[in-house]
């Protein structure tokens, strides 16, 4: 255990004395929280739309007004001798909404009317967002003033749970905290163990009777404690940026980030042992830490949405286990019956992790 303890006392002792380092370590986690989680956003307004209202009615107006009414889109304007989809070749619209002539007869009559709503679809997103928030605002239209003559047979009365006002950054903070500490603990530990094997002073490691299990828990140690400094950082943010707060029972949240620690710091000594080169290295963390976790984890979008081919990949992603259990106990407070499983496969692939790095080390030391 004294091995260990020194082992780990080194590298953080060259980790304080390289200031460069040190900002990677604590820095770095803190602006990405901070910028994505201030750009990232699940809420879309100011759609820049024109009009044509080929009725210029009272009922016409009314209806236009709605769409001003609304903080999704925004009306622009458009010379009426030009054709609407001009105005999505120069990017001044995204949407284009003609009102019908007999638009405010046929309303009045309760009859049936179409309007047309034309969207610029080279932003697919953009787009289904256009025509769904289009719809919500047609339907709040038809219910205020047909509301009284039409009977509805179904009213859906809507309550949201645990994030009532949609706060995108609610939903992406969990995942971009769960984002810093994949990728820059991760990181500094194969530029640590990687930089060993370049600079030839593993060397010194495989003649001593170090054995591999105390060189590596050395090292393993040293960066989970790294880690649990950006945890602190972050969770600082989570409370005071962020708005969130631990619900229910924090133990599940507690163990699975001892295990988390223990999974990206054993994850980067793998990668350092298994590639002596720092600039390979890096790479081999960025596709793993940063890649497969933005990617695979259900950071961005459900794990649902991904393509079935690859879907599978993501069962062996790690961050995915932390992110849900961290979204849990800042949002849910499930505890330990939504969350033990997660908690156990995050230490099942940390031990892979562990196991593998062993592996290569071990190889490589003289035995006594």
């Amino acid at each position: 255990m004294r091995r260990i303890i020194a082992q780990a006392r080194k590298e953080l002792t060259q980790l304080v004395r390289d200031k460069l380092a040190l900002a990677m370590a604590l820095g770095l986690p803190t602006m990405l929280l901070l910028l994505m989680g201030t750009t990232l956003s699940l809420t879309v307004t100011g759609i820049p739309i024109i009009i044509r209202d080929f009725d210029d009615s009272q009922a016409s107006r009314e209806f236009i007004d709605a769409f001003r009414g609304s903080v999704t889109f925004k009306v622009v304007g458009w010379p009426i001798d030009k054709k609407p989809e001009d105005a999505f070749l120069t990017g001044k619209a995204r949407g284009a909404l003609i009102i019908p002539t007999h638009f405010g007869h046929d309303l009045a009559r309760g009859e049936n009317t179409d309007v047309q709503l034309l969207v610029d679809g080279s932003d697919a997103n953009t787009a289904k967002l256009t025509q769904a928030y289009a719809g919500q605002v047609v339907n709040a239209f038809v219910s205020s003033t047909a509301g009284a003559t039409r009977a509805t047979p179904v009213a859906a009365d809507v309550r949201l749970w645990f994030n009532p006002g949609r706060i995108s950054k609610k939903f992406y903070g969990p995942g971009i905290f769960v984002l810093g500490l994949s990728m820059f603990p991760p990181l500094l530990a194969a530029l640590a163990m990687s930089k060993e094997g370049e600079q030839k002073t593993i060397l010194q490691v495989y003649v001593s009777n170090v054995s591999a299990h105390e060189f590596l828990l050395g090292k393993i140690l040293a960066f989970m404690i790294v880690t649990f400094g950006e945890f602190l950082i972050a969770m600082f943010l989570m409370y005071t940026y962020f708005g969130l707060q631990v619900v229910g029972d924090p133990t599940p949240l507690l163990v699975a980030t001892i295990l988390y620690a223990f999974c990206v710091s054993s994850f980067g000594n793998m990668v350092g042992a298994a590639i002596p080169n720092q600039a390979a290295a890096i790479q081999a963390v960025a596709l793993g830490g940063f890649l497969l976790v933005f990617l695979l984890s259900g950071l961005i979008f459900p794990i649902s949405n991904i393509p079935s081919q690859i879907r599978w990949l993501s069962s062996i992603v790690w961050g995915r286990y932390y992110i849900e259990i961290v979204r849990d106990a800042l949002l849910k407070g499930g505890g330990w019956p939504a969350n033990w499983f997660g908690v156990a496969m995050i230490g099942m692939i940390g031990s892979v992790f562990y196991w593998r790095a062993w592996k290569t080390l071990r190889k490589m030391q003289l035995s006594y």
